[in-house]
């Protein structure tokens, strides 16, 4: 969906997008990889292949954070390839996707992917590795995930919403507050992918609900601007974002206080201390033990909590949105 960012509005116009560098529009043409941001995005192209192949050279990858590494550095290798060749071939008018949208969403998508890679990869999986040519081509993978997060949170930076710039709504801070939303509340579902978490409790029961029905809503809602269906909506699509970052604030507000509640207080059944957890007394890959999964999504219920009353703020400022 095109639009036009103003200071407090955003209006529909068919003009085409700015990239945000300034003199460069984003076309289909070879031309576009000689631009900054067709050389940022062959930069982000070789450090995710040669985190991948330094990794895959030496079987360093086992286990479910070696796994997550792997698999987010080949996913962020490919998805950029395709960009790559739909900007190389000039087939952006072909793609299923809105390509106003696509880019970007990607873009912080794949930052915060390379992120997490660099930070559970050495911190869950590299330090447990004897010295050796398998631990050094760990280092070095982590070294390039860490350039490759550089270069797409660069790409976030460099192609983002600014006043009187054209562009899709995903570029705008509420488009890109909702990647970060969806993104935390799936790190979320894989600090309680244990049920033993929650299940003996209805108010935690409840708080895994409310990361559910937020992370869906927030999900839709960029589903809908990837696929330019924001017309579709019965009610006017700012009234949809407003009401939907409300929610989710005052959903999220109950979580807050329920999980840690639940989990660390004593008069609930709560473990208020760490060395109170016989399973966290000892160090191991690939283990993260009970109590910091808690903590974990204590942390992570107030980021997204802080995101969505960003998001509420920005998306009040939509005047109006004409499809």
């Amino acid at each position: 969906m095109p639009v036009t960012v103003t200071r407090t509005t955003i209006t529909t116009t068919t003009t085409s997008s700015s990239s945000g560098l300034g003199s460069s529009t984003i076309v289909g043409s070879p031309r576009a990889l000689m631009q900054p941001l067709g050389l940022l995005r062959l930069l982000q192209l070789l450090s995710t292949c040669i985190a991948f192949s330094l990794v895959a050279s030496v079987n360093a990858w086992y286990g479910p954070m070696g796994n997550w590494s792997m698999f987010t550095w080949c996913f962020c290798f490919s998805v950029t390839l395709v960009i790559l060749l739909v900007e190389l071939c000039g087939l952006q008018a072909r793609f299923p996707l809105s390509w106003r949208n696509f880019p970007i969403t990607y873009a912080c998508y794949a930052a915060l992917f390379c992120l997490s890679a660099s930070i559970i990869y050495p911190t869950t999986f590299v330090q447990f590795m004897p010295h050796g040519r398998s631990r050094d081509h760990a280092i070095a993978a982590t070294t390039f995930s860490c350039v490759a997060c550089l270069a797409y949170a660069t790409e976030v930076a460099w192609t983002r919403a600014r006043p009187g710039e054209i562009t899709g709504y995903m570029a705008t801070v509420p488009g890109l507050l909702k990647v970060l939303e969806t993104f935390v509340a799936c790190v979320i579902f894989t600090f309680i992918s244990g049920p033993e978490l929650y299940q003996h409790q209805p108010a935690l029961e409840w708080c895994v609900a409310v990361y559910a029905i937020c992370f869906i809503l927030a999900a839709v809602a960029i589903l809908l601007n990837l696929g330019d269906c924001t017309n579709m909506l019965p009610i006017p699509f700012p009234s949809f974002l407003s009401g939907l970052a409300l929610l989710s604030v005052l959903l999220y507000a109950t979580a807050l206080v329920l999980w840690p509640l639940y989990q660390f207080d004593e008069k609930y059944g709560g473990q208020p201390r760490r060395a109170r957890d016989v399973s966290c007394g000892y160090s191991h890959n690939h283990y993260v033990c009970p109590w910091d999964r808690r903590l974990a999504v204590a942390i992570l219920t107030a980021v997204n909590l802080l995101a969505y009353v960003a998001d509420l703020v920005y998306s009040a400022r939509l005047v109006f949105v004409k499809v």
